[in-house]
């Protein structure tokens, strides 16, 4: 199937060539990160190497062509936790290790009291990254709000009775902290949510059900909490929602396509964007893209679990097949995650990353026709 050549170069996010956000590690950095956990050197020296690499990503990142960068969330050692710790009334809980790998890390969050967004520390991080970012959109990229109450359900809480209750002070925080990374100069935030992928899966579905929860009623609640949380952002705020069936160290947790969540997502969810996972059959079709309103889909089509590249003719391809059920104009490309959702990375290599990124980037401007997407 041939895709008609378009040339609508997008001069506002989400970009015909974006990115999801996390980037492999360097050497350096890790290094540096073990000799703070181990006591060898201080936060202030830690922050100076994070900021020397953080500003090595960013050039790489423009060298590549990139409209938009991030700080490759090497200043955290997961996607989610990191920003979940920051929030006011949490503490950092370690979870049981049985049939873990002992090099994996099992901690999550609990709540211990009412929660704020305060003084987070995300603000500064996004505030270097944006004296770096120069003509190109600083992106910055948290968990999304449906996620807090998710994890916290699992570990429980002396806090919060009331559901209720609790959904309107996840919302604060998150209305909070909107207006906080605004202010700061943010003008692009990404959602990224596991929540999504979890309510796909049959499986998981199942589990969620033997809890006593029905989990077509947990997908209203969370396109709600969702909608209010974002119900106040100013009008040149671009959010997008990334939804993601796993990503650590290129396992993945479900499998499913979006089908069962397909309608009350797509159509109800208030958001400027979707970035959704379309790397393998795990993802299932493109049909449940006919539940789209008005949104731009980002589709995650070149996969960060391995090194291998795909094909462009492949990659155009399925754009074309996703053509079917959303206009081109409203389709951009991107990887389907990101390349390090924690420190410890995918299993790839730094120069097979950015082969990636280049792939993304050299396929959307043939298919949108543009020496500049």
């Amino acid at each position: 199937m041939s895709i008609p050549m378009t040339g609508t170069r997008r001069i506002h996010p989400p970009f015909r060539c974006d990115i999801v956000g996390s980037y492999l590690r360097p050497e350096t950095l890790r290094e540096a990160r073990f000799q703070f956990e181990s006591g060898e050197i201080s936060a202030e020296e830690l922050k100076v190497i994070e900021d020397e690499e953080i500003t090595l990503l960013v050039n790489k990142q423009k060298e590549m062509g990139l409209q938009t960068v991030t700080d490759g969330e090497f200043r955290r050692g997961w996607w989610h936790l990191d920003f979940f710790f920051g929030v006011q009334g949490t503490e950092k809980i370690g979870l049981p290790t049985a049939g873990i790998d002992n090099r994996n890390r099992a901690e999550s969050f609990r709540v211990v009291d009412k929660i704020s967004f305060g003084d987070h520390p995300m603000l500064e991080h996004f505030r270097f990254l944006k004296t770096l970012a120069g003509d190109r959109v600083a992106k910055m990229t948290i968990p999304s709000p449906a996620l807090f109450h998710f994890v916290q359900s699992y570990n429980g809480n002396d806090v919060y009775d009331d559901t209720e209750e609790l959904y309107q002070d996840i919302i604060a925080v998150y209305r909070d902290a909107i207006q906080a990374f605004y202010d700061a100069g943010c003008r692009y935030l990404q959602l990224d949510d596991t929540t999504w992928g979890t309510l796909c899966s049959s499986r998981h579905r199942m589990l969620i059900r033997n809890r006593g929860q029905d989990p077509d009623q947990l997908a209203r609640d969370y396109v709600r909490l969702i909608n209010e949380s974002i119900a106040e952002r100013p009008d040149d705020m671009v959010i997008a929602l990334h939804v993601c069936r796993g990503n650590f160290r290129s396992t993945w947790f479900a499998a499913g396509g979006y089908e069962p969540v397909a309608e009350e997502l797509f159509s109800h969810t208030k958001v400027d964007a979707f970035f959704l996972e379309y790397d393998n059959e795990r993802s299932g079709d493109f049909h449940p893209l006919r539940y789209i309103e008005d949104q731009f889909v980002v589709l995650g089509l070149v996969t960060t679990k391995h090194g291998g590249l795909e094909s462009k003719d492949m990659l155009k391809e399925r754009i074309a097949e996703a053509a079917g059920f959303v206009e081109l104009d409203k389709l951009c490309l991107s990887t389907q995650c990101g390349f390090a959702s924690t420190e410890e990375g995918n299993m790839l290599t730094e120069e097979e990353q950015w082969n990636k990124i280049r792939l993304v980037r050299e396929t959307a401007n043939e298919v949108w026709n543009s020496s500049s997407v």
